[in-house]
């Protein structure tokens, strides 16, 4: 969206008036009168440069931090949209975009985004929890006691527009022959799992279907056999680069750490990709700084202080992001494949976020915040602005499609896993006494808000 540009009411004649009014008071001053004849001269010679100055000057004042794409709605609670695009950006990528059904001539864009939940016990879920067998066990919140089952029937509604119905079918059909890769942190990997529970609704008979893990966990595989062998497959690369976080089952490291120029390490294994769906951000998140590795593994061992050097979070996932289009540029035919990046996942780690008491989580909640303006502490603007700046600047000419699913998370205090989930410890008496010290407020539930995130992938793949 491009910022209103300011007008300037500066002309010649305003020039000359002004000359007109000062000359009359300073009828006996030389010095005054020359100012005024000075002040006219340059309004003649340099008036369109100032005018053309002053409505820049007025473009960055109102530009604002990146949301929501494509609307002209204001109903982000006054978050920012982008700046204008930085010098040295690269010329915007023009095609028609793969898998897409529309129409290219269509002039009419609908901000699928921005809009509102409402309630839909008709339609969804749009699977149940026990009939598909390949949820991660910490996101069965049913089967882990969860006791209501409201945040499965919900249905997102755009405000200009209504989301086309997801087909399991088409989808397959689409990808007949193809994969469809996701990339990221455990949040990607529920939207992984959302999008085949969604899937294998098309594919009833078990044997038509496979679904793998690697030994390591770091991939897993989906395969719709009667598709052409179809695959729809997770890699787990929380950074994208090489990190130290990179074990897939043994994660859990607070010194966190990625290597410079490092994409190719993980990326190798997602050459061939015909759809890929990427996602970083929460791990990022320790911080108003992270570490960088300039060098290799063994020099960060042994010369930490030359080897190593703190940046700020924004500087470091810029990198990132950077390196994950380069790579997109380098691996990917865009006129044949798709890219998707999925925007920052939020948590609702503070009730006083959304007017609770203070100290509490998610824990026990089971309604959604429906000031559609909340914007909660968890969500870095930094970060998203880092996108946009890149995505407007030298990242232009990659057509990646941004699924925002910042703003409409927010609101879904209710939908998280809370206590209800496959622990990785046993809660002790302390925390038992105490639920919510141990809510999972990160992670979410299915069925639930990530299948309306593959709702919204499905209708950009189809739709963009």
């Amino acid at each position: 969206m491009k910022a209103p540009v300011s007008s300037s009411s500066t002309t010649s004649t305003s020039g000359a008036a002004l000359c007109s009014s000062i000359a009359k008071k300073a009828r006996f001053s030389p010095l005054l009168l020359a100012l005024a004849l000075f002040l006219l001269c340059f309004s003649f010679l340099y008036g369109e440069d100032l005018k053309e100055l002053l409505g820049r000057q007025a473009q960055v004042a109102s530009s604002h931090l990146f949301v929501n794409t494509n609307s002209s709605r204001n109903n982000n609670g006054g978050h920012e949209q982008p700046a204008a695009p930085p010098a040295g950006s690269r010329k915007k990528w023009k095609g028609r975009p793969a898998f897409a059904l529309n129409d290219e001539d269509e002039d009419e864009e609908c901000d699928v985004f921005s809009g509102t939940w409402a309630r839909d016990s008709a339609a969804h879920p749009l699977y149940r929890e026990e009939g598909c067998p390949y949820i991660h066990p910490q996101l069965t919140c049913q089967a882990h006691g969860r006791p209501d089952a409201a945040y499965q029937r919900w249905r997102w509604q755009p405000h200009d527009c209504t989301l086309p119905a997801f087909d399991a079918a088409r989808l397959l059909e689409a990808l007949r022959g193809k994969r469809m890769l996701f990339v990221g942190d455990s949040l990607g990997r529920g939207q992984f799992a959302s999008m085949v529970c969604l899937l294998q609704a098309a594919i009833p008979d078990p044997r038509a279907r496979s679904f793998w893990m690697s030994p390591d966990q770091q991939r897993t595989v989906f395969t719709a056999r009667e598709y052409g062998n179809a695959t729809v497959e997770f890699y787990w690369a929380p950074f994208l680069l090489e990190s130290n976080a990179d074990n897939a089952a043994v994660h859990r490291i607070s010194d966190r750490m990625v290597r410079r120029g490092s994409i190719g390490y993980h990326g190798r294994h997602w050459r061939g990709a015909d759809v890929v769906v990427f996602n970083t951000y929460l791990w990022w998140c320790t911080g108003l700084r992270f570490r960088i590795l300039d060098g290799s593994w063994e020099d960060a061992r042994a010369r930490p202080e030359e080897a190593v050097r703190w940046v700020s979070t924004e500087e470091a996932y810029g990198m990132a992001f950077r390196d994950m289009l380069q790579w997109v540029r380098d691996n990917m035919d865009l006129n044949t494949t798709r890219v998707f990046f999925t925007s920052m996942s939020p948590t609702h780690q503070k009730s006083q976020d959304w007017g609770g008491e203070p100290g509490n989580n998610c824990y026990n909640e089971t309604a959604m915040i429906e000031d559609e303006g909340y914007w909660g502490s968890d969500g870095r603007r930094s970060v998203m602005r880092v996108i946009r700046e890149i995505l407007d600047g030298d990242g232009a000419d990659v057509p990646l499609t941004f699924l925002n699913v910042t703003q409409m998370s927010m609101y879904r205090k209710d939908a998280h896993t809370s206590i209800y989930k496959r622990q990785w410890s046993e809660p002790t008496a302390e925390q038992r006494a105490d639920p919510k010290t141990y809510a999972d407020c990160v992670h979410w539930c299915l069925p639930g808000l990530q299948d309306t995130w593959n709702e919204l992938l499905y209708s950009k793949l189809f739709y963009p």
